[in-house]
């Protein structure tokens, strides 16, 4: 009778203690297990490529701010002079006190001056404009290239042909980073690689077109497209959208979504918690994960295993496709690389990183003084 006692008292005390604990799996920073592995889905991108863009443009180059032109009067060799479009779009020659040529081609340009310098000299003038350098129409070509930096567009040029102005992708063979036997392995991460334009990322898929030579995706760039090769061996995870301080953080191994967002500083006040979205894989056929950030938070669910390069992007709001969460997140990627690159070739320094930006309309204060990497 006593053994029954003590049984059941045993019983109704260990049954109490189960009951006193949190339902659920409770999150433990210190426990080996990191996290859950993530149930990822594929999403197709909503945007194509525009047959127009695989067309070379139709529009004549036409000058602006910093071009540089020769100008001569036909047969007056002593009339010979460069002159530079001003910031205000005017050049000054012979006896022209500023003529605007902001917007023009050279055709036009040249006409324009004709008719100016007629209004002082009785004869007929003819001029000869010849363009030497191009300063207003560029296009950005940074990250793993031979040769980064800012090139002029005098004449329309496709990314192959960017790429290749730019020396080629960087590989092993170039770098100080081999340290062993000869290596042409690409260190361009040609998946995640992008192009913007006009803020826009553009669905280019830069492994077709450099490793399997699909000329599908060779666009023709316009001026001021943001071509991108980032390092295939970086390894850090991009922490976006919702979140004190948006930025990059350095991988560590097992590191999971509840550390990645603790390093920026974890989420603000009007952060949807509930589907906090991580993209994984290309940027052209990513696969996305939704996952409730505040039940992990709370000990409701099991934290999720990250891996480097991951995108972890918080939203202010819900929203109803799988696929619009990975649109936006990978929009706030390639805007916030494509800012902290392209202060730092505008400026030829790494010295003084500019903070991730994040574009307007997503209601985030960043701190400048943020490193991007």
């Amino acid at each position: 009778m006593k053994k029954c006692v003590v049984v059941a008292t045993a019983t109704a005390f260990l049954l109490t203690l189960a009951g006193c604990q949190h339902p659920g799996p409770r999150f433990d920073p210190r426990a080996k297990r990191k996290g859950a592995a993530l149930a990822m889905e594929n999403v197709e991108r909503t945007n194509r490529i525009n047959p127009d863009w695989l067309k070379p443009p139709k529009d004549l180059f036409t000058l602006g701010p910093g071009d540089r032109l020769e100008l001569e009067l036909i047969d007056d060799p002593t009339s010979k002079a460069l002159t530079t479009v001003g910031p205000d779009g005017k050049i000054y020659f012979n006896l022209l006190s500023g003529l605007d040529v902001w917007g023009l081609t050279l055709g036009q340009a040249r006409e324009a001056i004709e008719r100016g310098l007629g209004e002082f000299v009785k004869d007929r003038v003819q001029v000869s404009v010849t363009l030497r350098a191009v300063e207003s129409q560029r296009v950005w070509l940074l990250g793993r290239l031979n040769a980064p930096g800012v090139y002029p567009m005098p004449a329309p040029m496709t990314l192959l042909e960017a790429i290749s102005r730019a020396g080629g992708t960087l590989d092993l063979a170039g770098t100080r980073e081999i340290t062993s036997a000869y290596s042409t392995e690409e260190v361009a991460d040609l998946r995640r690689s992008f192009v913007i334009r006009k803020g826009q990322l553009l669905p280019v898929d830069f492994y077709k077109l450099i490793k399997e030579g699909d000329l599908s995706q060779n666009i023709y760039l316009q001026p001021d497209d943001f071509v991108y090769l980032p390092a295939a061996t970086a390894k850090q995870i991009y922490v976006l959208g919702a979140v004190l301080q948006p930025r990059a953080i350095p991988y560590t191994e097992g590191m999971s979504l509840i550390t990645a967002i603790a390093n920026a500083q974890g989420i603000i006040r009007d952060a949807y918690h509930w589907n906090v979205a991580i993209v994984r894989g290309s940027l052209t056929e990513p696969k996305v994960a939704l996952v409730n950030y505040k039940d992990i938070a709370k000990g409701k669910a099991s934290d999720v295993r990250l891996e480097p390069q991951d995108i972890v992007f918080v939203p202010f709001k819900p929203y109803r496709f799988l696929s619009k969460y990975g649109d936006i997140a990978m929009q706030t990627f390639v805007s916030s690389v494509a800012i902290n690159e392209g202060a730092r070739a505008a400026v030829r320094s790494e010295a003084t990183p500019a903070g991730v930006f994040i574009p307007l309309g997503s209601r985030i204060i960043v701190n400048p003084s943020v490193p991007a990497r």
